[in-house]
């Protein structure tokens, strides 16, 4: 199996976010990563299996997420979560 190209796997997640009603300026595959991390952090995810999980070399990035838990990621976490706990057809 051959990996996917970056621009397909951006576009497939697009059409899904979109078939989720996901909208709004964050909601991107950027958007969605950070709000995983986010949720992780709120969830009580210890950071270094955070680390491992978002592919981050240095714990320095990763801290990132411990400290950067405004409303607006709260929130697009929030509809993350909602789309998946409750799935469409795709």
């Amino acid at each position: 199996m051959s990996p996917v190209p970056r621009i397909t796997a951006y576009r497939w997640i697009k059409h899904l976010m979109a078939q989720a009603k996901i909208d709004g300026p964050k909601a991107c595959p950027k958007g969605l990563r950070h709000a995983f991390g986010a949720r992780a952090t709120v969830a009580g995810i210890p950071l270094h299996m955070l680390q491992r999980w978002m592919g981050h070399a240095s714990m320095e990035t990763t801290a990132i997420y411990a400290t950067v838990l405004g409303p607006d990621q709260l929130h697009l976490s929030d509809q993350m979560w909602e789309a998946i706990e409750k799935p469409k057809n795709i």
